[in-house]
């Protein structure tokens, strides 16, 4: 597999989210017991690593894909690599690939080796508008998380102990793991299954507004009829006029079809009304907008 493959996507910054630095509360400290990989169902995941806060759009945080996620029976889906063009894809390039029983406990175990879970003081660097990155690993007690703040950068102001540096260290190094499987587990370990079959599609909506730099663009993008579920479906939050529609079956090979003549700027008509759409693809463990509404 190409290493290019395992590179974790940075989101675009535009608004500023607060960001949690905390991880499991210490009474979580003694590391839970794992559960095999085939205890675990095909679509149950047994370890994640997700990019919260930072700046970011009202509509992208639901759109994030997990930067990585393993589930029971092997698969492996990340985020491969984008062309370098603007505007960009209308779809995220998620890969799938596999790995065995065995290598989803090692990684399990190396995940709570590391710290995940165990509710250690990582502090606080000290630098503003970061990403977290939040590591989930399931365990025979349920789902356990670390959230690790600004863990790509480096000890600003030398607010951190050397412990806390240490648990760090701990973290960076699972993720660089996570980063480079086909390295972590051997070049043959890690079997390429090419793009993430998608079966199902969210489209999260927002009105359209014409970008400002259309003459960049060679004039405004032309629309697109979109084929999903008429937009923009039901609000996210009561709060933000964010919607989001599920597309499943033919209604998801349509727009599936229609994104590939449509970009990340593209308008789509629907219900005599234009719209500003990023499309979602859904994982194993996700049915539908609900489960895009929790992620934060």
């Amino acid at each position: 597999m190409r290493r290019s493959t395992w590179a974790f996507v940075a989101a675009a910054p535009l608004l500023l989210l607060a960001s949690a630095c905390g991880t499991q509360p210490a009474a979580d400290a003694a590391p839970p017991n794992r559960p095999a990989a085939d205890a675990l169902g095909a679509d149950e995941v047994a370890l994640r690593v997700v990019h919260t806060g930072g700046f970011v759009t009202p509509q992208s945080i639901p759109a994030r894909v997990p930067a990585l996620s393993i589930y029971g029976d092997g698969r492996v889906i990340t985020q491969g690599p984008v062309p370098a063009i603007y505007p960009g894809p209308a779809l995220p390039n998620l890969q799938q690939s596999r790995i065995s029983a065995e290598d989803v406990d090692a990684l399990v175990k190396r995940a709570l080796d590391a710290g995940v879970g165990a509710g250690t003081d990582l502090g606080q660097p000290g630098v503003a508008d970061a990403s977290t990155t939040r590591f989930l690993v399931t365990t025979g007690a349920g789902v356990r998380t670390t959230d690790a703040y600004a863990l790509e950068l480096p000890d600003h102001g030398g607010l951190l102990t050397a412990p806390q540096k240490a648990a760090r260290k701990e973290l960076s190094d699972l993720l660089a793991a996570l980063q480079d499987l086909p390295t972590t587990l051997g070049a043959g370990a890690v079997r390429d299954e090419g793009a993430y079959p998608t079966k199902a599609v969210a489209g999260i909506a927002t009105p359209y507004v014409a970008p400002e730099n259309v003459a960049e663009l060679g004039g405004p993008p032309a629309p697109v009829d979109w084929p999903g579920p008429a937009l923009p479906g039901d609000r996210l939050n009561p709060t933000v006029d964010v919607g989001c529609v599920t597309a499943t079956g033919a209604e998801a090979t349509a727009v599936l079809t229609a994104a590939g003549t449509a970009n990340a700027m593209t308008p789509w008509v629907s219900g005599g009304k234009q719209w500003s759409v990023l499309l979602r693809p859904l994982l194993p463990d996700e049915s539908g907008c609900a489960d895009l509404a929790k992620q934060s």
